[in-house]
């Protein structure tokens, strides 16, 4: 399906949880008639104390709150939180709690990370409610993006968080829950044409790897893409190998520490195969890289919670907003351009053969593993890996 493109946003790039978390507490603290927030993890640390408080007293206030978390992201959730935040009357649903005698429906996550205070600012990314320094093994703090919303895009994400969350309320035997009151369209704030993709199981299973694959057909220049767990379909490779094939400089960042080592070692699993097709890639070691941003020609942009791997493009509901503006694209560039910079490293065809043999038999073991979940979960003739 193709984007509906809406012109007349102002959007507003936002550097990890240090931007996103007080924004996000600024545009809740400002609200007057309702909150709905998505999120896959939510937190009970320093950071996130501030979410919870301000979603709290808008409750306080009359606000009505809408808190949705994913079942298994969020399964540590502390009860503490949970009783404050419903003491205070947030309204607060868990996406699919794990089921062990259903495997495959525990792997549908919510992944999407979504916010959309009284139709007017939303905010829309890759980011949790998680303090950027909530890493294990005391790893430096989380690179990650979202972005600030305000204009027609901001209905968009209401219209989104809305239904996501009578859905839920109705399969969880919620029928009662009622809705919202309607709330004045959003005036124009800007000149960005953006739109929101979104992904499910049914009518938008391919939407965001659509518009992908669309950008990078189109791409003359230079593809950037920055995504922390990058294991491709067939037909994303190809679309990468024949634009670096008709001259597109094409750069692929991707994460050095990881908190999943097997989809880690699944993916360099690649490596020697896309470097050979004339791609570009650098690992970012100076901390977790959580983003899952592209730019394409300093032209369109995404910055968005969708990775490139089995889960995100097979199974998760994620969402990315996609920008048509050449100042937002060059923005996004030079941020990703200074993170190359201060913590990337490139990964090169010599370093790779230096490997030792046990390592590279892990990485192939990895990735049939991962080959095997994609063939169980997906029906037949889905789509391929590369």
């Amino acid at each position: 399906m193709k984007p509906r493109w809406l012109e007349g946003n102002r959007i507003e790039l936002l550097n990890s949880g240090y931007d996103y978390l007080p924004a996000l507490c600024a545009a809740i603290a400002g609200a007057e008639h309702e909150v709905f927030l998505e999120t896959y993890i939510y937190a009970h640390d320093d950071g996130t104390a501030h979410v919870t408080a301000a979603l709290c007293a808008a409750a306080w206030r009359g606000v009505r709150v809408h808190l949705l978390v994913d079942g298994f992201g969020a399964r540590n959730m502390q009860p503490a939180a949970i009783a404050e935040l419903k003491a205070a009357g947030v309204r607060l649903m868990f996406y699919r709690k794990p089921l062990l005698w259903q495997p495959v429906r525990g792997l549908r996550r919510m992944h999407r990370k979504l916010a959309v205070v009284d139709r007017r600012v939303a905010f829309a990314g890759g980011i949790n409610i998680i303090d950027d320094w909530n890493t294990p093994d005391e790893v430096p703090p989380r690179f990650d993006y979202a972005v600030r919303i305000e204009g027609p895009l901001a209905a968009a994400v209401r219209a989104a968080t809305r239904q996501l969350w009578f859905t839920v309320a109705l399969a969880a035997l919620k029928p009662r829950v009622r809705r919202t009151r309607a709330l004045p369209e959003p005036a124009a704030a800007g000149t960005v044409r953006a739109a929101l993709l979104v992904r499910d199981n049914l009518l938008h299973r391919t939407d965001i790897e659509d518009a992908y694959l669309n950008a990078i057909r189109a791409a003359q220049k230079q593809i950037l893409i920055a995504n922390s767990y990058f294991l491709p379909s067939m037909r994303f490779y190809r679309a990468l190998r024949v634009a670096a094939l008709r001259g597109v400089q094409v750069t692929i960042l991707l994460q050095g520490p990881s908190d999943h080592p097997l989809m880690k070692a699944a993916t360099q699993s690649l490596y020697r195969r896309l470097l050979r097709a004339g791609i570009t890639l650098i690992e970012y070691r100076k901390s977790f890289f959580h983003a899952k941003v592209a730019v394409v020609d300093d032209v369109w942009a995404t910055v968005g919670s969708s990775n490139f791997d089995p889960l995100s493009l097979l199974l998760a509901r994620e969402a990315n907003v996609v920008i048509d503006d050449h100042h937002f694209a060059v923005q996004l560039r030079t941020s990703l351009e200074a993170a190359i910079a201060d913590g990337g490293m490139r990964v090169t065809l010599s370093g790779l053969r230096r490997s030792a043999w046990w390592v590279r038999a892990a990485q192939w073991l990895a990735y049939r593993l991962a080959r095997a979940t994609v063939d169980l979960v997906t029906p037949a003739g889905g789509r391929r890996l590369l």
